[in-house]
C-alpha cells in the first residue's frame, strides 16, 4: 500500500485592524461567499458554538469543486482548526488551522496553515493542488484584509435585501423556471444571452448579459448550486457589475396550504472606488445603494412574476 506524502504550505498577511475583527470573519464561514471570492456556497450542517460541520462549495483552478470540513473555533486563541471530512478529488487529505495573532490595538497578523495528501501523489496533482490552494489563500487573505480594514464602513457598504410573489400554482412549476436557466433568454425580456455549462449535475456555471432600465448592458458570470428537493437555487456571482465588489443570492420556493411563496435573496457589497465613475461625480454611498437595490429589485421581480406566470399555466411571453 503506498503512503502518500503530506504537503504543507504556509500563507500570511499583516492587516490594519483589531484581532477580534479578524477573527470574527474567518469564524463566520457562512458568510464567506460574500467576502471570499474563491467560495461558492457554505451550508452548516451542524454546530455547537464550538464545533461545526459545514458542506462547501468553491471554485479551484477555475473549477467547481465540492467537499464537507469539520472545524473547532477557539474564540480565546483566535485560531479555527479544520479537516475536511470528504475532500474533491485530487484532493486525498485536506486541513489546516487559521491563526489570529494580535500585533496592538489595531494591527494584527493572520497566518494561514494547509496540509494536504494527493491520491497516488502524481507530480501533475501535486501541482494542481499547490496551485488550487495558493491562489485561494492569497485571494482568501487579501480579500479579508480589504473588508477588515473598512470594518467601520461596511454597514454602508453592505446590503442585504429580498423581493417576493405569491404563486397560486404548484412548486414544483417555480423551480423548474428558475432551473431552466438556459430557457431564460426567449422567456425573461431583461436577459439577452445566456450561456451555461452543467458537467456536475445541480452546479451551472454560467455567463449571462442583462439589460438594465437605461438599456446598457451588463455581462456577469456566476456559479449556481441546485436544490431540488428543497426548493433552493444560490448563487454566487464570480464576475460582477462594475459598482459591485461581490455579489451573492438565492431562490427560495416555499409551499403552504394556500400556495407558495417565492422569494429572491440578495448580499451585496459595494464596489465604492467605482461609485462616481458610473453614477457620476455628485453619486455617493447612498446614491449606489439605492442605485443597486432598483436594478437588482427590478430584474428579480420581473422574474419571479414570469416564474409566477408559468406555474398558473400561463405563457411567459
Amino acid at each position: 500500500m503506498s503512503v502518500e506524502r503530506v504537503h504543507r504550505t504556509t500563507h500570511e498577511i499583516a492587516v490594519a485592524a483589531p484581532a477580534s475583527v479578524v477573527y470574527g470573519i474567518v469564524s463566520d464561514a457562512v458568510r464567506w461567499p460574500l467576502h471570499f471570492p474563491p467560495n461558492i456556497h457554505v451550508e452548516q450542517l451542524e454546530s455547537d458554538g464550538r464545533q461545526e460541520r459545514l458542506r462547501m462549495w468553491a471554485t479551484a483552478n477555475g473549477r467547481t469543486k465540492s467537499w464537507t470540513s469539520r472545524r473547532v473555533l477557539d474564540g480565546e486563541r483566535r485560531r479555527v482548526e479544520f479537516r475536511q471530512e470528504q475532500s474533491a478529488a485530487p484532493v486525498k487529505t485536506m486541513g489546516g488551522t487559521w491563526i489570529v495573532e494580535p500585533l496592538g490595538a489595531t494591527e494584527s497578523r493572520l497566518v494561514l496553515l494547509h496540509d494536504f495528501t494527493v491520491e497516488g501523489d502524481s507530480a501533475a496533482d501535486v501541482a494542481w493542488v499547490e496551485q488550487a490552494t495558493d491562489t485561494n489563500s492569497r485571494t482568501e487573505l487579501a480579500s479579508l484584509k480589504n473588508l477588515a480594514e473598512r470594518w467601520a464602513r461596511l454597514d454602508d457598504l453592505v446590503l442585504s435585501f429580498e423581493d417576493s410573489v405569491r404563486v397560486d400554482g404548484p412548486a414544483e412549476r417555480v423551480y423548474e423556471f428558475l432551473y431552466r436557466v438556459r430557457d431564460w433568454p426567449e422567456l425573461v425580456p431583461h436577459v439577452t444571452r445566456l450561456d451555461v455549462v452543467e458537467d456536475e449535475p445541480g452546479v451551472q456555471v454560467m455567463s449571462m448579459d442583462t439589460r438594465t432600465a437605461d438599456g446598457s448592458t451588463h455581462t456577469t458570470e456566476s456559479v449556481r448550486v441546485c436544490f431540488p428537493h428543497a426548493g433552493r437555487i444560490v448563487y454566487k456571482q464570480t464576475v460582477t457589475p462594475a459598482l459591485m465588489s461581490a455579489h451573492v443570492g438565492e431562490w427560495q420556493v416555499v409551499p403552504d396550504v394556500s400556495g407558495v411563496t417565492v422569494t429572491s435573496h440578495h448580499g451585496v457589497i459595494l464596489r465604492e472606488e467605482n461609485i462616481r465613475q458610473v453614477l457620476g461625480e455628485n453619486a455617493d454611498v447612498a446614491t449606489a445603494r439605492a442605485y443597486v437595490r432598483g436594478a437588482l429589485g427590478r430584474n428579480s421581480t420581473a422574474t419571479l412574476d414570469l416564474a409566477k406566470k408559468y406555474a398558473e399555466g400561463g405563457t411567459c411571453e
